[in-house]
Order: structure tokens, then sequence, then C-alpha cells
């Protein structure tokens, strides 16, 4: 692994490592690897799967090391086995954080600065590339494996890896400081109910509420700041929607780890050299519209596309979700106004906001605390129109009470003295609802 370089004062790429060692050391491995694709044959290696090849490369950078004349401890030639491997198939000095789970995103500022995400808190590692090109080269790495691109003309870029994780990377002239990368972690097995209880995130209870109003066909809003949790939110909403409903995801990069067997996957596209090719949320919405879905999940809107996906919650495609940034539930109304607007709908405010709350029946709100947890704050459903204003009343939420002297917050969950409008539908449709919402029993096997 890269040491950090304790000189801050060094310009640049100009930065070496602590001591002449570790520069030798540095210089050996990047002649090393250069044999390795020197000897290799790509033709036979492409012929095995990743796992295969990864192993017979391994004895191949072991043999050169033995064969070397440079200097090595036994530790020394296993770390240098291993990283010239993870520059070969990997992603270089990042694959140790990648193979550590407990990391839910890794934030690399620029070639000598990386910090990771524990549990919602943020720690700086000791983890670092040779310089900018080197940083810039596993930039291209990633991009690459999925036909996107990165240059000058198109300095920014959203993909993914292939375990699902999202990646942004930004370059200059952009970024100042050098090329910026973000990596957020996606759970290999996607998030239950259960877990989300165990975590103290929600309680059975709001659970119970919000599994009512999706299988009764409510459409709803997930809301929350940047890695507030509303993806993985709406994960678990989405286990609630029953197997033989045929459902269309939108999404800019793919994150969605939906279970059901009928699911439509649906990603944008930027343009190509030439500026064309693109395909934007709007454009995919429009589409699936013409693909007979029982339901949309937008995974989230930023912009023009809002108005379209309104549009679908109001014409037969109940029971959609999608998720939008916002800092509260009535912050995310007026922000789903604003972007409606941005569509040049030529719409008075008063008009948009009828068509929100025709289209729109439930909304959630989730923060992120002090302690790093992920809570839903609020479980709101929009009642109708007094005038030009949406109306709403509150049926559950989190109310803080406090901090632990380490920091932990102290707080409850509770489910307010007012009966859902939707548990009406829900009955209608013969689905079993709470007869109270001052003591609901979990239904173990709906909280699957």
């Amino acid at each position: 692994m890269f040491l950090r370089n304790p000189d801050p004062n060094a310009p640049g790429d100009k930065k070496i490592p602590a001591n002449r060692r570790q520069h030798d050391l540095q210089d050996f491995k990047g002649k090393l690897h250069q044999e390795v694709v020197n000897k290799i044959n790509v033709d036979v290696l492409i012929k095995f799967d990743n796992e295969t090849a990864r192993r017979e490369v391994t004895k191949i950078i072991a043999e050169l090391v033995s064969q070397s004349s440079f200097p090595l401890n036994v530790s020394e030639k296993q770390q240098i086995v291993e990283e010239v491997a993870n520059e070969t198939f990997g992603l270089g000095p990042l694959e140790p954080l990648l193979q550590d789970r407990s990391i839910d995103e890794i934030m690399v500022n620029n070639f000598n600065t990386v910090y990771v995400e524990r549990r919602g808190k943020i720690y700086p590692t000791d983890v670092y590339f040779k310089d900018n090109t080197h940083l810039r080269h596993i930039i291209n790495r990633i991009v690459a494996r999925i036909g996107r691109r990165i240059d000058e003309s198109s300095p920014m870029v959203d993909a993914r890896l292939a375990d699902g994780s999202r990646v942004n990377a930004v370059i200059p002239p952009l970024a100042l400081d050098g090329p910026t990368l973000c990596i957020r972690r996606f759970k290999e097995v996607p998030m239950s109910t259960k877990d989300l209880i165990i975590l103290g995130s929600i309680s059975p209870e709001m659970l119970i509420l919000l599994q009512t109003a999706v299988r009764a066909k409510m459409n709803v809003l997930v809301s929350g700041g940047t890695g507030s949790g509303k993806t993985t939110f709406l994960n678990v909403l989405s286990s609630f929607i029953p197997a033989d409903e045929r459902i269309i995801t939108v999404e800019d990069a793919a994150e969605l780890q939906l279970q059901q067997p009928h699911v439509i996957r649906l990603e944008t596209r930027p343009a190509n050299m030439e500026g064309k090719g693109l395909v934007t949320q709007r454009d995919l919405v429009r589409n699936s519209l013409r693909m007979r879905p029982d339901r949309i999940i937008v995974g989230e809107v930023r912009g023009e596309e809002t108005l379209d996906m309104l549009q679908a919650m109001n014409t037969g495609h109940d029971g959609s979700i999608t998720t939008v940034h916002a800092n509260s539930t009535r912050d995310a109304l007026a922000r789903i106004e604003t972007m409606v607007l941005m569509s040049n709908a030529n719409m008075l405010p008063a008009v948009i906001n009828r068509q929100i709350a025709s289209a729109i029946n439930v909304v959630v709100f989730i923060r992120r605390y002090s302690d790093g947890g992920r809570r839903c704050e609020s479980i709101s459903e929009i009642t109708g129109m007094e005038g030009s204003v949406i109306t709403m009343q509150e049926i559950a939420g989190y109310i803080q009470k406090g901090l632990t002297p380490d920091g932990k917050c102290i707080g409850e969950f509770e489910i307010r003295q007012v009966k859902p409008k939707f548990l009406e539908r829900a009955k209608s449709l013969g689905i079993s609802v709470p007869t109270t919402f001052t003591a609901i029993t979990p239904d173990k096997e709906a909280l699957r």
C-alpha cells in the first residue's frame, strides 16, 4: 500500500514518499508492472475467468520478483506481488479499501488525500496514489469498463463498478487540485426491513404503515439530503411490491437492487464525442410509459423529468416511487414545484401544486444525524389543497431528545394520532391494515 507523504509543502506531482527506500520501491513496482504487461499473453489470458487469470498473473509477478536483484524482505515481496496484481486487474491503491466491507464511501480529493466513510463518519486514510497521472489512469479504467468517457471536453462522469457501487469523477480543468474520485458503496445483499429496524433507522410500526401504502399502490416520494440513505430506503420500499407486477426503473447511474423477477432497468447515456446520442432521464421516463409498466421507479428526479413522472403517477401508474434531495417533507414539495418549472411547462404555480397534490400520496423524509445514523424522521400524507397550498398531515416521525456522553442520539419513533386516508383504499383492495396507531403489532411475515 502507498504511504502518505508527510511534507505538506511539496508542490503538486513532485511530492515523494517519506524516505528514499519507499521511493525506490515505487519505481521498482512501476517497472515490474510494465514487465508483467509485456510478458503476459492477452489472447490466452482472456480465455480464463477473472479469478483464474489473476491467479496465473500473480504467479508471473512472484517469479519476476524472485528473479529481481532488488533487495526485499519476505513481507515486502508479498506486498509488492499483491499491489502489482491490483494494478493489473483492479484499481490499484483503492483495492484494499474496496475489499473492506465496513467502508460505505471512498473519497479521493487528489492523488495524496483519500478519505473513507464508516457508519456515517468520515476518516482520513494513509492510502495515496503515485501522482495525478496514476489517479487519472485508475479513473480511465473505471470509466472505460462501462463505455463512458472522461477527458478535457467532458471532464465529469457518473459511472459504476462491477459490484454496483456508484462512481463520480471530476478532472481538470474543473477540478483545480487534480482529479477527484468518489465511490459510494452498496451492500452485496440489499438491506432488509429487519436491518433497518436493528440499526434504529425506523420502527416496526412505521414500516407496517409504509408497507400498507406501497401495497395499496400509493405514490411515494422519498426525500433527504446527500448520503442520508434515500436509495437504500427506496430499495426497502420496493421489496413490498408484489412479485407479479411489472416494474420499470429509470436511473442516471444504476444503483437499485430490486429483487422482484419482473424488473426492467433503464439507464441514461451521455452524448458521444460528436455531441450525439444523449439519452436523458426524461427520455427514459417517457419511453417507459410505452412499456406497459405497473409501476415506475425513478432513482432520483433532478430536473425536467419531474413533470413526466408526475404525469405518469396521474395517469394510471399508481404505486410509483421516486426520490428527491430536500431538507424536509415540505421542502421536498417545493423542490418538485421548482423542477417542474425547469421543464418550461409554462404552468402557473397553483396548477403545478394541484398536479403534485393529485400525483403524490406519501412523502418520507430521511435524515443523517450527528452520530452518523440515518433515521426516518417523518412520514407525511398529502391530504389535498387549501387554496393554492398543498396540505399534509404527519402520520409518524422521529423525535430527538438529546445526546449520550459519547455522542449517540437519544430519541424515539412515534405514530401520530391521525388516521391515514390511504387505509381506506387498502381495505377496499383486501389489504389487512392496523386497527390502532398507538400500539401497532408488527407482522413478522410482513417484515420479512
